[in-house]
């Protein structure tokens, strides 16, 4: 499940920019139950490693996975997180500007 997982987040994530990166957290106590999940690009993470990860059940993403619909929202989240990110780029004009 971790893989697919991962595989997913990596792909919507890519597709705002091919230098963001999907971190997916599923070792130690998360194992079997849960995941964790931010997107990187570079040495930034979103969400920060000071606030907590989007989350998701290992049930959810288990039974999810098979759904359209939540795959469609789950992909507008990590797009959006995507686009986020790449608007809050140090040296970068925001693209809101």
């Amino acid at each position: 499940m971790a893989r697919w997982l991962h595989n997913f987040v990596l792909s919507h994530a890519k597709r705002e920019s091919p230098r963001v990166e999907g971190v997916v957290e599923a070792e130690e106590e998360r194992e079997g139950k849960s995941y964790g999940v931010r997107l990187r690009l570079g040495d930034r993470l979103l969400p920060p490693p000071d606030q907590p990860p989007l989350e998701l059940t290992y049930q959810e993403v288990a039974e999810g996975k098979a759904s359209f619909a939540w795959c469609e929202a789950l992909a507008g989240r990590i797009r959006g997180l995507a686009r986020e990110l790449l608007d809050t780029q140090p040296g970068q004009p925001s693209k809101s500007a």
